[in-house]
């Protein structure tokens, strides 16, 4: 998969036993395939809403060789033949997500074509997992919930699983919870906002806030930041999710703007849009989680939870609460998602449904993605 960020091709390599739940299953391999300055440019301009469509088009078969190549990638890096590998689960790259609202239908929009990754490896792939939800009368997102609920739900504790990728979801599982009680929603931006401040103060030499130096060494602006926080989005009562559409490139040039009418330095800029980021978080649990019951635990993973200075603010307002990082439960916070959406091919290969009505608002689960057959060769032979 390749996420909001645009960083690159996450590919991870897992051996899954029994069904769903599984029985156990272990991580053999992964790696990151980055995109180069000229690859996110041109994912950049895929997701304008006046797209050329030949850019499009020929997009998709390009990420579909892209994706194809990551997953080869990652099947030699652990010692294995494609002929050993059962199955491949992409989502994809998201270049459009707009959720149902007002009477609309919403679409999505994924791209990196499953049937150029059947046939550059030879396996069975599994792909398009939004839209089935959608059918149903759901957002199509968040999908990773269900992976969520299978690697750490727990019988003693309540739960908050963060994700800080491009844009920040959570999801919470109560103490004792089936799927069915399983409360998951984009909190808002996550590293998006404060990845395109670096990047314009930088000139584009940085694409990130490394470690969050620059949010430490500057001071939020509280005038700004309560304005910043009240966007729309943050008021909005889950199921909801987000992305690029509300808080990409036109946001991010809107608060540019504003940093500039207040006169801002990128440091102090930085720091008050790395607040955002987890101050919303935080209203997010008081407004939503709360009424349900209390976080004991919260597992931070995505390219936000080595922010140091994020993580301090969380911290900060978070008190009480125990903050760990997906590495500190034994799973790679990098490979976290790619993991996710290998659980969800898997679903979809034993047939159980593996979006969570109670987070996406479909009217019921539903068996997500659909299924492109491997090569004719590794075909079942009937007699």
């Amino acid at each position: 998969m390749s996420g909001t960020s645009l960083d690159g091709i996450d590919a991870v390599l897992i051996g899954v036993e029994g069904g769903i739940p599984p029985t156990g299953w272990r991580q053999l391999a992964f790696t990151c395939v980055p995109f180069s300055p000229d690859d996110r440019a041109r994912l950049h301009a895929l997701m304008h809403p006046r797209v050329d469509l030949a850019a499009l088009g020929t997009a998709n078969m390009w990420l579909g060789e892209r994706f194809a190549q990551a997953a080869l990638e990652v099947i030699a890096q652990a010692g294995c033949r494609p002929e050993d590998i059962d199955a491949v689960a992409s989502h994809g790259q998201t270049v459009w997500h707009q959720p149902p609202r007002a009477g609309q239908p919403g679409g999505t929009l994924q791209l990196g074509e499953p049937s150029v990754i059947a046939e550059r490896t030879g396996i069975l792939t599994v792909a398009d997992f939004r839209p089935r939800d959608m059918a149903a009368g759901g957002q199509g997102a968040p999908l990773v919930p269900f992976a969520d609920y299978l690697l750490f739900h727990s019988s003693v504790r309540s739960v908050a699983v963060q994700n800080i990728g491009g844009i920040a979801n959570v999801t919470y599982l109560p103490q004792g919870a089936g799927i069915d009680q399983v409360l998951a929603f984009d909190t808002g931006p996550g590293n998006m906002v404060i990845d395109a401040l670096v990047a314009h103060y930088s000139g584009g030499a940085e694409s990130f806030d490394r470690d969050g130096r620059g949010a430490a060494r500057g001071r939020v602006h509280a005038v700004l930041l309560e304005e910043l926080l009240q966007h729309p989005y943050f008021a909005q009562s889950p199921p909801k999710s987000t992305g690029r559409e509300e808080f990409g490139a036109a946001y991010a040039q809107t608060v540019l703007a504003r940093c500039a009418a207040f006169g801002l330095s990128a440091d102090d800029a930085i720091a008050t849009v790395t607040a955002l980021t987890a101050v919303s978080i935080v209203r997010a649990y008081q407004a939503y989680i709360a009424p349900i019951g209390a976080i004991d635990v919260l597992i931070l993973g995505g390219g936000g939870s080595y922010n140091q200075a994020l993580q301090a603010m969380l911290a900060e307002r978070l008190p009480g609460v125990s903050i760990h990082q997906h590495e500190d439960a034994g799973i790679s916070g990098a490979a976290k998602e790619a993991i996710a959406f290998a659980l969800l091919g898997h679903a979809t290969l034993c047939g159980v449904p593996s979006n969570v009505p109670s987070v996406t608002g479909a009217r019921h689960p539903v068996v997500l993605g659909t299924i492109v057959p491997a090569d004719p060769r590794r075909a079942i032979k009937f007699e």
